[in-house]
Protein backbone atom coordinates (compact mmCIF):
# COMPACT_ATOMS: atom_id res chain seq x y z
CA UNK A 1 0.00 0.00 0.00
CA UNK A 2 1.22 3.37 -1.36
CA UNK A 3 2.52 5.75 1.71
CA UNK A 4 -0.12 7.98 3.36
CA UNK A 5 1.21 11.63 3.37
CA UNK A 6 0.70 12.83 6.95
CA UNK A 7 0.20 16.62 6.92
CA UNK A 8 1.98 18.88 10.02
CA UNK A 9 0.48 21.85 11.51
CA UNK A 10 2.72 24.13 13.66
CA UNK A 11 3.00 22.91 17.10
CA UNK A 12 1.30 25.33 19.64
CA UNK A 13 3.76 23.21 22.53
CA UNK A 14 6.88 24.50 24.03
CA UNK A 15 10.18 22.45 24.74
CA UNK A 16 10.83 22.81 27.97
CA UNK A 17 14.78 22.15 27.32
CA UNK A 18 17.67 23.65 25.68
CA UNK A 19 20.58 21.51 24.03
CA UNK A 20 23.78 21.72 21.59
CA UNK A 21 26.30 19.78 20.31
CA UNK A 22 29.48 22.05 19.90
CA UNK A 23 31.01 23.68 17.72
CA UNK A 24 27.79 23.56 16.21
CA UNK A 25 26.51 27.74 16.94
CA UNK A 26 23.10 27.82 18.65
CA UNK A 27 21.93 29.94 21.10
CA UNK A 28 22.71 30.10 24.54
CA UNK A 29 22.01 28.13 27.79
CA UNK A 30 19.67 30.32 30.59
CA UNK A 31 22.64 30.81 32.36
CA UNK A 32 24.41 32.19 29.89
CA UNK A 33 21.54 34.34 28.13
CA UNK A 34 21.40 35.97 32.21
CA UNK A 35 25.00 36.30 31.52
CA UNK A 36 24.74 38.27 28.39
CA UNK A 37 21.67 40.73 29.66
CA UNK A 38 24.32 43.65 31.28
CA UNK A 39 26.12 43.87 27.87
CA UNK A 40 24.84 46.56 25.18
CA UNK A 41 22.72 44.71 22.50
CA UNK A 42 26.20 45.06 19.80
CA UNK A 43 28.31 43.36 22.19
CA UNK A 44 25.92 41.18 23.98
CA UNK A 45 25.77 39.15 19.78
CA UNK A 46 29.52 39.91 19.97
CA UNK A 47 29.96 37.73 23.22
CA UNK A 48 27.66 35.25 22.27
CA UNK A 49 29.77 33.04 20.31
CA UNK A 50 32.39 33.22 23.69
CA UNK A 51 29.79 31.85 25.33
CA UNK A 52 28.59 29.19 22.79
CA UNK A 53 31.89 26.96 23.41
CA UNK A 54 32.44 27.50 26.90
CA UNK A 55 32.35 23.77 28.85
CA UNK A 56 29.16 24.89 30.58
CA UNK A 57 26.96 24.11 27.53
CA UNK A 58 26.56 20.43 26.96
CA UNK A 59 25.96 17.70 24.47
CA UNK A 60 21.93 16.98 23.95
CA UNK A 61 22.74 13.44 25.14
CA UNK A 62 24.15 14.43 28.31
CA UNK A 63 21.78 16.76 29.74
CA UNK A 64 19.26 15.08 28.90
CA UNK A 65 19.34 11.57 30.64
CA UNK A 66 16.05 9.81 31.53
CA UNK A 67 15.91 9.91 35.39
CA UNK A 68 14.65 5.81 36.46
CA UNK A 69 13.50 4.95 39.88
CA UNK A 70 16.25 3.26 41.56
CA UNK A 71 17.85 -0.19 41.34
CA UNK A 72 17.15 0.27 37.07
CA UNK A 73 19.91 1.85 34.56
CA UNK A 74 19.40 5.23 33.89
CA UNK A 75 18.54 5.57 29.84
CA UNK A 76 19.64 8.25 27.99
CA UNK A 77 17.13 10.03 26.00
CA UNK A 78 17.26 11.84 22.56
CA UNK A 79 15.13 14.80 21.96
CA UNK A 80 12.32 14.42 19.51
CA UNK A 81 13.70 15.80 16.20
CA UNK A 82 10.38 15.89 14.94
CA UNK A 83 8.73 17.47 17.51
CA UNK A 84 11.32 20.20 17.13
CA UNK A 85 11.05 20.54 13.57
CA UNK A 86 7.48 21.19 13.56
CA UNK A 87 7.05 23.28 16.38
CA UNK A 88 9.60 25.71 14.44
CA UNK A 89 7.87 25.73 11.42
CA UNK A 90 10.40 23.59 9.18
CA UNK A 91 7.83 20.32 8.80
CA UNK A 92 5.19 19.74 6.01
CA UNK A 93 4.46 15.78 5.64
CA UNK A 94 5.60 12.58 7.22
CA UNK A 95 5.30 9.16 5.43
CA UNK A 96 4.68 7.59 8.51
CA UNK A 97 3.93 9.09 11.97
CA UNK A 98 6.11 5.99 13.00
CA UNK A 99 8.97 8.25 13.04
CA UNK A 100 7.86 10.55 15.94
CA UNK A 101 8.59 7.77 18.22
CA UNK A 102 11.26 6.21 16.34
CA UNK A 103 13.39 9.24 16.83
CA UNK A 104 13.57 9.46 20.45
CA UNK A 105 12.65 5.49 21.24
CA UNK A 106 15.84 5.59 23.97
CA UNK A 107 16.01 1.87 22.75
CA UNK A 108 16.53 2.08 19.33
CA UNK A 109 19.57 3.19 17.85
CA UNK A 110 20.28 6.72 16.20
CA UNK A 111 18.76 6.87 13.09
CA UNK A 112 20.81 7.90 9.72
CA UNK A 113 19.40 10.35 7.73
CA UNK A 114 19.96 11.51 4.34
CA UNK A 115 19.38 14.66 2.12
CA UNK A 116 20.02 14.63 -1.82
CA UNK A 117 21.97 17.16 -3.85
CA UNK A 118 22.07 16.67 -7.54
CA UNK A 119 25.21 19.16 -8.76
CA UNK A 120 23.65 21.31 -11.10
CA UNK A 121 25.80 23.91 -10.24
CA UNK A 122 29.05 24.68 -8.52
CA UNK A 123 27.60 25.91 -5.55
CA UNK A 124 24.55 25.05 -3.46
CA UNK A 125 21.80 28.40 -2.90
CA UNK A 126 19.44 29.54 -0.64
CA UNK A 127 16.90 27.34 -1.47
CA UNK A 128 19.24 23.93 -0.13
CA UNK A 129 20.15 25.38 2.70
CA UNK A 130 17.07 24.04 4.43
CA UNK A 131 17.89 20.66 3.95
CA UNK A 132 21.45 21.27 5.63
CA UNK A 133 19.45 22.96 8.48
CA UNK A 134 17.24 19.96 8.95
CA UNK A 135 20.21 17.72 8.48
CA UNK A 136 21.80 20.11 11.25
CA UNK A 137 19.13 19.16 13.65
CA UNK A 138 19.13 15.36 13.49
CA UNK A 139 23.02 15.79 13.99
CA UNK A 140 21.90 17.69 17.27
CA UNK A 141 19.63 15.59 18.33
CA UNK A 142 22.05 12.49 18.73
CA UNK A 143 21.16 11.11 14.67
CA UNK A 144 23.92 10.46 12.33
CA UNK A 145 23.39 12.17 8.94
CA UNK A 146 24.60 11.49 4.69
CA UNK A 147 24.76 13.99 2.33
CA UNK A 148 24.43 12.58 -0.77
CA UNK A 149 25.93 14.13 -4.00
CA UNK A 150 23.67 13.23 -7.07
CA UNK A 151 26.58 12.42 -9.19
CA UNK A 152 25.18 9.96 -11.28
CA UNK A 153 21.14 11.75 -10.78
CA UNK A 154 23.12 14.85 -11.75
CA UNK A 155 23.30 13.47 -15.03
CA UNK A 156 19.44 13.00 -15.93
CA UNK A 157 18.42 15.95 -14.20
CA UNK A 158 15.38 15.70 -11.61
CA UNK A 159 11.87 17.46 -13.46
CA UNK A 160 10.54 18.31 -9.53
CA UNK A 161 9.27 22.09 -9.77
CA UNK A 162 10.60 22.47 -13.41
CA UNK A 163 8.75 23.35 -16.52
CA UNK A 164 11.51 22.65 -19.03
CA UNK A 165 14.07 19.96 -19.00
CA UNK A 166 17.52 20.70 -17.94
CA UNK A 167 20.51 21.24 -19.79
CA UNK A 168 22.54 18.01 -19.87
CA UNK A 169 26.29 18.98 -18.36
CA UNK A 170 29.43 17.65 -19.68
CA UNK A 171 31.68 15.17 -17.35
CA UNK A 172 34.11 18.26 -16.31
CA UNK A 173 31.38 20.60 -15.30
CA UNK A 174 29.74 17.55 -12.70
CA UNK A 175 33.09 16.80 -11.57
CA UNK A 176 33.43 20.71 -10.89
CA UNK A 177 30.39 21.18 -9.30
CA UNK A 178 30.10 17.76 -7.07
CA UNK A 179 33.53 18.83 -5.98
CA UNK A 180 32.23 22.47 -5.51
CA UNK A 181 29.07 21.06 -3.60
CA UNK A 182 31.03 18.78 -1.37
CA UNK A 183 33.19 21.10 -0.11
CA UNK A 184 30.20 23.70 1.47
CA UNK A 185 28.44 20.44 2.79
CA UNK A 186 31.91 19.39 4.58
CA UNK A 187 32.61 23.18 5.62
CA UNK A 188 28.59 24.31 6.89
CA UNK A 189 28.36 20.63 8.81
CA UNK A 190 32.38 20.88 10.02
CA UNK A 191 31.58 20.40 13.39
CA UNK A 192 29.66 17.05 12.61
CA UNK A 193 32.29 13.80 14.02
CA UNK A 194 33.46 11.80 11.60
CA UNK A 195 31.14 8.57 12.76
CA UNK A 196 27.62 11.01 12.74
CA UNK A 197 28.39 12.50 8.95
CA UNK A 198 29.22 11.56 5.55
CA UNK A 199 29.14 12.93 2.21
CA UNK A 200 28.68 9.67 -0.78
CA UNK A 201 28.39 9.92 -4.18
CA UNK A 202 25.49 8.15 -5.49
CA UNK A 203 27.51 7.56 -9.24
CA UNK A 204 30.04 5.22 -7.05
CA UNK A 205 27.18 2.62 -7.01
CA UNK A 206 25.29 3.30 -10.14
CA UNK A 207 28.39 3.23 -12.66
CA UNK A 208 28.02 -0.43 -12.38
CA UNK A 209 24.16 -0.87 -12.79
CA UNK A 210 23.09 -2.35 -16.06
CA UNK A 211 20.25 -1.39 -17.83
CA UNK A 212 18.83 -5.09 -18.28
CA UNK A 213 19.65 -6.06 -14.37
CA UNK A 214 17.71 -2.87 -13.25
CA UNK A 215 14.78 -3.44 -15.35
CA UNK A 216 14.43 -7.10 -13.68
CA UNK A 217 15.49 -6.18 -10.33
CA UNK A 218 14.36 -2.78 -9.63
CA UNK A 219 11.80 -1.90 -12.92
CA UNK A 220 9.25 -4.93 -12.42
CA UNK A 221 7.95 -3.70 -8.99
CA UNK A 222 7.11 -0.36 -10.45
CA UNK A 223 4.05 0.40 -11.05
CA UNK A 224 3.47 3.08 -14.22
CA UNK A 225 -0.11 3.93 -12.87
CA UNK A 226 1.61 5.05 -9.33
CA UNK A 227 4.72 6.82 -11.17
CA UNK A 228 2.05 8.66 -13.43
CA UNK A 229 0.07 9.80 -10.34
CA UNK A 230 3.02 12.14 -9.38
CA UNK A 231 2.34 15.76 -9.64
CA UNK A 232 5.82 16.51 -10.67
CA UNK A 233 5.31 14.02 -13.21
CA UNK A 234 1.28 15.31 -14.06
CA UNK A 235 2.31 18.89 -14.00
CA UNK A 236 4.96 17.80 -16.82
CA UNK A 237 2.68 15.57 -19.16
CA UNK A 238 -0.21 18.58 -19.18
CA UNK A 239 2.43 21.52 -20.35
CA UNK A 240 2.96 21.96 -23.92
CA UNK A 241 6.60 20.86 -23.29
CA UNK A 242 5.40 17.37 -21.99
CA UNK A 243 8.59 14.94 -20.42
CA UNK A 244 11.22 13.33 -21.85
CA UNK A 245 11.61 9.16 -20.81
CA UNK A 246 14.75 10.14 -19.56
CA UNK A 247 13.00 12.85 -16.75
CA UNK A 248 10.32 10.12 -15.62
CA UNK A 249 12.27 7.69 -14.79
CA UNK A 250 14.25 9.92 -12.03
CA UNK A 251 11.87 8.68 -9.58
CA UNK A 252 13.04 5.38 -10.17
CA UNK A 253 16.91 6.45 -9.48
CA UNK A 254 16.24 8.48 -6.51
CA UNK A 255 14.13 5.53 -5.50
CA UNK A 256 16.97 3.22 -5.90
CA UNK A 257 19.21 5.28 -4.13
CA UNK A 258 16.99 5.37 -0.89
CA UNK A 259 16.93 1.51 -1.28
CA UNK A 260 21.08 0.91 -1.96
CA UNK A 261 21.08 3.30 1.60
CA UNK A 262 18.88 1.69 3.14
CA UNK A 263 19.98 -1.49 2.18
CA UNK A 264 23.84 -0.87 2.27
CA UNK A 265 24.20 1.88 4.47
CA UNK A 266 21.45 1.79 7.28
CA UNK A 267 20.03 4.83 6.17
CA UNK A 268 16.34 4.71 6.99
CA UNK A 269 14.85 8.34 6.33
CA UNK A 270 15.37 10.46 3.58
CA UNK A 271 14.15 14.27 3.46
CA UNK A 272 13.51 17.16 0.97
CA UNK A 273 11.49 19.44 0.58
CA UNK A 274 8.26 19.22 -0.73
CA UNK A 275 8.50 19.13 -4.16
CA UNK A 276 10.58 15.62 -3.72
CA UNK A 277 7.57 13.99 -2.02
CA UNK A 278 7.49 11.83 -5.32
CA UNK A 279 10.66 10.85 -5.04
CA UNK A 280 10.75 10.12 -1.18
CA UNK A 281 7.48 7.61 -1.48
CA UNK A 282 9.10 6.08 -4.48
CA UNK A 283 11.84 5.37 -2.70
CA UNK A 284 9.91 3.78 0.76
CA UNK A 285 7.70 1.90 -1.59
CA UNK A 286 10.76 0.43 -3.33
CA UNK A 287 11.87 -0.80 -0.14
CA UNK A 288 8.96 -2.19 0.84
CA UNK A 289 8.04 -3.93 -2.06
CA UNK A 290 11.74 -4.91 -2.72
CA UNK A 291 13.07 -5.74 0.45
CA UNK A 292 10.01 -6.58 2.36
CA UNK A 293 11.12 -4.10 4.86
CA UNK A 294 9.14 -1.49 6.85
CA UNK A 295 11.15 1.20 9.12
CA UNK A 296 11.76 3.32 5.81
CA UNK A 297 10.69 6.98 6.11
CA UNK A 298 10.44 10.34 4.45
CA UNK A 299 9.95 13.77 5.73
CA UNK A 300 9.75 17.07 3.70
CA UNK A 301 9.75 20.72 4.77
CA UNK A 302 8.16 23.35 2.77
CA UNK A 303 10.09 25.70 0.25
CA UNK A 304 11.50 28.74 1.55
CA UNK A 305 8.85 30.95 0.61
CA UNK A 306 8.60 34.98 1.81
CA UNK A 307 4.95 36.15 3.99
CA UNK A 308 3.72 36.93 0.39
CA UNK A 309 4.20 33.38 -1.61
CA UNK A 310 6.97 34.23 -3.85
CA UNK A 311 10.56 32.85 -3.55
CA UNK A 312 12.78 33.57 -0.79
CA UNK A 313 16.50 33.53 -2.21
CA UNK A 314 16.28 35.36 -5.30
CA UNK A 315 18.09 38.91 -5.48
CA UNK A 316 17.81 41.53 -8.05
CA UNK A 317 21.25 39.79 -9.23
CA UNK A 318 20.59 36.51 -9.28
CA UNK A 319 20.33 33.22 -6.47
CA UNK A 320 21.87 33.53 -3.08
CA UNK A 321 24.50 31.44 -3.40
CA UNK A 322 26.39 29.27 -0.33
CA UNK A 323 29.79 29.50 -2.01
CA UNK A 324 31.85 32.84 -0.88
CA UNK A 325 33.75 32.73 -3.88
CA UNK A 326 30.27 32.77 -5.78
CA UNK A 327 28.74 35.48 -3.15
CA UNK A 328 30.93 36.71 -0.91
CA UNK A 329 29.81 36.72 3.10
CA UNK A 330 29.06 40.47 3.31
CA UNK A 331 26.91 40.39 0.46
CA UNK A 332 25.08 37.00 1.99
CA UNK A 333 24.70 39.00 5.47
CA UNK A 334 23.16 42.15 4.10
CA UNK A 335 20.74 39.86 1.91
CA UNK A 336 19.47 38.36 5.31
CA UNK A 337 19.83 42.14 7.22
CA UNK A 338 17.20 43.09 4.70
CA UNK A 339 14.78 41.10 4.95
CA UNK A 340 11.00 42.36 5.78
CA UNK A 341 9.72 42.68 9.53
CA UNK A 342 6.30 40.27 8.05
CA UNK A 343 9.10 37.57 7.76
CA UNK A 344 12.27 38.25 10.09
CA UNK A 345 10.42 35.92 13.16
CA UNK A 346 9.98 32.97 11.08
CA UNK A 347 12.72 32.84 9.07
CA UNK A 348 14.49 32.89 12.58
CA UNK A 349 12.62 29.90 13.39
CA UNK A 350 13.46 27.53 10.41
CA UNK A 351 16.93 29.13 9.47
CA UNK A 352 18.50 29.57 13.19
CA UNK A 353 19.06 27.45 16.00
CA UNK A 354 18.03 29.90 18.63
CA UNK A 355 15.58 28.66 20.93
CA UNK A 356 12.00 29.16 21.09
CA UNK A 357 12.20 31.49 23.84
CA UNK A 358 14.99 33.75 22.54
CA UNK A 359 12.60 33.98 19.04
CA UNK A 360 9.63 35.07 21.17
CA UNK A 361 11.72 37.74 22.90
CA UNK A 362 12.75 39.29 19.69
CA UNK A 363 9.50 39.39 18.41
CA UNK A 364 8.26 41.09 21.71
CA UNK A 365 10.94 43.40 21.38
CA UNK A 366 9.58 44.18 17.65
CA UNK A 367 6.21 45.82 19.31
CA UNK A 368 7.78 47.67 21.69
CA UNK A 369 8.41 51.40 21.63
CA UNK A 370 11.32 52.40 21.37
CA UNK A 371 12.89 49.40 19.47
CA UNK A 372 15.61 49.90 17.12
CA UNK A 373 14.66 48.55 13.82
CA UNK A 374 16.40 45.89 12.14
CA UNK A 375 17.87 44.48 15.61
CA UNK A 376 15.74 41.05 14.87
CA UNK A 377 17.42 41.17 11.18
CA UNK A 378 20.66 41.74 12.59
CA UNK A 379 20.42 38.27 14.79
CA UNK A 380 19.13 36.87 11.60
CA UNK A 381 21.88 37.72 9.30
CA UNK A 382 24.32 37.19 12.21
CA UNK A 383 23.16 33.81 12.98
CA UNK A 384 22.74 32.29 9.35
CA UNK A 385 26.38 33.94 8.00
CA UNK A 386 27.56 32.57 11.23
CA UNK A 387 26.62 29.11 10.32
CA UNK A 388 26.95 29.17 6.89
CA UNK A 389 30.01 30.81 6.76
CA UNK A 390 31.42 30.49 9.87
CA UNK A 391 33.16 33.02 12.63
CA UNK A 392 35.79 33.90 10.00
CA UNK A 393 32.97 34.92 6.89
CA UNK A 394 31.04 36.78 9.63
CA UNK A 395 33.66 38.62 10.73
CA UNK A 396 34.35 39.50 7.19
CA UNK A 397 30.99 40.54 7.08
CA UNK A 398 30.57 42.61 9.76
CA UNK A 399 33.82 44.24 8.62
CA UNK A 400 32.49 45.16 5.54
CA UNK A 401 29.21 46.56 6.84
CA UNK A 402 31.49 48.62 9.05
CA UNK A 403 33.53 49.95 6.48
CA UNK A 404 30.64 51.19 3.82
CA UNK A 405 29.52 53.74 7.40
CA UNK A 406 31.53 57.17 6.97
CA UNK A 407 32.67 57.76 9.89
CA UNK A 408 33.29 54.28 11.46
CA UNK A 409 36.52 53.57 13.40
CA UNK A 410 37.17 50.42 12.26
CA UNK A 411 40.97 50.35 10.37
CA UNK A 412 40.24 49.66 6.44
CA UNK A 413 42.63 47.14 4.82
CA UNK A 414 42.85 46.04 0.80
CA UNK A 415 41.05 43.31 1.83
CA UNK A 416 38.19 44.48 3.24
CA UNK A 417 37.54 47.38 0.60
CA UNK A 418 37.79 44.80 -2.22
CA UNK A 419 35.11 42.75 -0.37
CA UNK A 420 32.84 45.88 -0.74
CA UNK A 421 33.42 46.60 -4.52
CA UNK A 422 31.01 44.55 -6.30
CA UNK A 423 28.81 46.12 -4.60
CA UNK A 424 29.79 49.97 -5.45
CA UNK A 425 31.41 52.14 -8.59
CA UNK A 426 34.46 51.20 -8.74
CA UNK A 427 37.64 52.45 -11.30
CA UNK A 428 41.66 51.97 -11.70
CA UNK A 429 44.01 54.89 -12.27
CA UNK A 430 47.67 54.66 -12.38
CA UNK A 431 49.48 55.10 -9.17
CA UNK A 432 51.21 58.78 -10.37
CA UNK A 433 47.84 59.87 -11.34
CA UNK A 434 46.60 59.77 -7.76
CA UNK A 435 49.53 60.48 -5.76
CA UNK A 436 49.49 64.07 -4.55
CA UNK A 437 46.60 64.55 -6.58
CA UNK A 438 43.51 66.99 -4.78
CA UNK A 439 40.88 64.99 -3.26
CA UNK A 440 38.91 67.47 -4.79
CA UNK A 441 39.94 66.72 -8.11
CA UNK A 442 40.19 62.86 -7.63
CA UNK A 443 36.40 63.34 -6.55
CA UNK A 444 35.32 65.07 -9.98
CA UNK A 445 37.70 62.52 -12.59
CA UNK A 446 36.94 59.40 -10.45
CA UNK A 447 33.08 60.47 -10.86
CA UNK A 448 32.19 60.35 -7.67
CA UNK A 449 30.77 63.85 -7.90
CA UNK A 450 29.73 65.69 -11.00
CA UNK A 451 31.96 68.58 -10.53
CA UNK A 452 34.13 70.58 -8.34
CA UNK A 453 32.02 73.17 -6.85
CA UNK A 454 29.57 69.95 -5.74
CA UNK A 455 32.93 68.26 -4.03
CA UNK A 456 33.78 71.65 -2.11
CA UNK A 457 30.09 71.61 -0.98
CA UNK A 458 30.16 68.44 0.10
CA UNK A 459 33.32 69.01 2.09
CA UNK A 460 32.22 72.10 3.82
CA UNK A 461 29.20 70.12 4.61
CA UNK A 462 31.42 67.54 6.53
CA UNK A 463 30.16 64.82 4.17
CA UNK A 464 33.48 64.01 2.46
CA UNK A 465 35.58 61.10 3.51
CA UNK A 466 38.72 59.69 2.34
CA UNK A 467 38.89 55.60 3.74
CA UNK A 468 35.62 56.47 6.17
CA UNK A 469 37.81 59.29 7.42
CA UNK A 470 35.79 62.88 7.24
CA UNK A 471 38.00 65.74 5.64
CA UNK A 472 37.71 69.06 6.37
CA UNK A 473 40.62 70.93 4.09
CA UNK A 474 40.23 72.07 0.59
CA UNK A 475 43.99 71.36 0.28
CA UNK A 476 43.95 68.09 1.01
CA UNK A 477 46.15 66.01 -1.25
CA UNK A 478 46.58 61.99 -1.32
CA UNK A 479 49.89 60.97 -0.01
CA UNK A 480 51.30 57.65 0.28
CA UNK A 481 50.27 56.45 3.42
CA UNK A 482 46.34 57.21 2.66
CA UNK A 483 46.57 54.83 -0.29
CA UNK A 484 45.64 51.78 1.74
CA UNK A 485 48.10 49.00 1.53
CA UNK A 486 49.20 50.04 -1.31
CA UNK A 487 46.36 48.81 -3.62
CA UNK A 488 43.40 50.96 -3.22
CA UNK A 489 41.47 53.93 -1.90
CA UNK A 490 37.95 54.52 -0.37
CA UNK A 491 36.06 57.96 -1.50
CA UNK A 492 32.53 58.42 0.22
CA UNK A 493 30.13 61.70 -0.21
CA UNK A 494 27.65 61.10 2.25
CA UNK A 495 26.35 57.96 3.66
CA UNK A 496 25.82 55.87 0.59
CA UNK A 497 27.95 57.47 -2.83
CA UNK A 498 30.99 55.88 -2.73
CA UNK A 499 34.13 55.15 -4.98
CA UNK A 500 36.57 52.33 -5.07
CA UNK A 501 39.79 53.47 -6.35
CA UNK A 502 42.36 51.01 -6.93
CA UNK A 503 45.73 51.99 -8.06
CA UNK A 504 47.20 50.15 -11.36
Amino acid sequence: MAASRTFLLTGTHRLSFFFSIPPFRTATTTTASAALQSLPLLNRNRSLSALLHSSSIKCAHETLATHEPPGSSSTLRRPNVVQILEERGLLESLTSDGLRSACSDPSLPPLRVYCGFDPTAESLHLGNLLGIVVLSWFLRCGHKAVALIGGATGRVGDPSGKSLERPELDAGTLDRNISGISNIVRRILSGADADSFVILNNYDWWKDVRLLDFLREVGRFARVGTMMSKESVRKRLESEQGMSYTEFTYQLLQGYDFLHLFEKEGVSVQIGGSDQWGNITAGTDLIRRILQADGAYGLTFSLLLKSDGTKFGKSEDGAIWLSPAMLSPYKFYQYFFSVADSDVIRFLKILTFLTMEEIIELERGMQMPGYVPNTAQRRLAEEVTLFVHGQEGLDEALKATEALRPGAETRLDWKTIEGIAEDVPSCSLPYDQVLNQSLLDLSVSTGLLESKSAARRMLKQGGLYLNNIRVDSEGKKIEAEDIVDGKILLLSAGKKNKMVVRIT
